[in-house]
């Protein structure tokens, strides 16, 4: 997601633009700026080579084929996302049905599940390179995670959350990493640092094996 000064930028306004309209020449949108369609264009090469946009030739009347610019579903990742604010409702509702105990419940089962499907891959691997497959699960869901060794074994590092948001008034969402690291790592992980707490990572230290 990128911060409302993207979107006060020429770039920005084109995908806005672009999202409003559907579709779009490098000629309408020029006239939609005040700009020159060239300088437009350049904005689009930009876009297109970040995967945000694509181009298709379409035909406008009797005249020759004209290039529209679209959205590609990639781009919707630059727009605000809210769905803190509808998983923390949907939260809200699970805990005033069954308390807390219908909460801590929910996110365990999510971690277990997340350890089954993962489970194969660890096997035969060590302490190491088990961590390492599940940063590389983390990363997949949007979360910026490394492998780090260290004097006392390794540490796995969380530096943003996409559920932050949600953590604030519903921490019981960080137990499955917890969960997931309890089955993979026999050694046992203990967190050290919470991006929660004010902490800049979210950090797991696993003693060697």
């Amino acid at each position: 997601m990128q911060d409302a000064r993207f979107f006060q930028s020429t770039r920005g306004r084109i995908v806005t633009e672009l999202r409003r309209r559907g579709a779009a020449s490098a000629v309408d949108l020029a006239g939609q700026f005040g700009l020159s369609a060239n300088a437009v264009r350049q904005q689009l090469v930009c876009l297109e080579r970040d995967g945000f946009v694509a181009e298709r030739s379409v035909k406008r009347g009797p005249t020759k084929p004209t290039l529209e610019y679209s959205l590609t579903p990639a781009a919707e990742t630059l727009f605000p996302q809210r769905y803190d604010l509808m998983l923390n409702a949907v939260l809200r509702e699970v805990r005033e049905e069954g308390g807390e105990d219908a909460i801590r419940s929910l996110f365990e089962r999510m971690g277990k599940r997340a350890a089954g499907k993962y489970r194969g891959r660890l096997e035969g691997k060590n302490t190491r390179d088990r961590v390492i497959e599940i940063s590389d699960y983390l990363r997949s869901k949007g979360v910026e995670a490394e492998v780090v060794e260290t004097e006392r074994g390794i540490e796995l590092r969380e530096h943003n959350c996409p559920f932050a948001r949600t953590v604030a008034e519903h921490p019981e969402v960080c137990s499955v990493i917890h969960t997931m690291l309890d089955d993979a790592v026999p050694s046992g992980a203990e967190q050290v640092e919470s991006l929660a707490t004010g902490g800049s990572a979210c950090r797991f230290e696993i003693p060697a094996s």
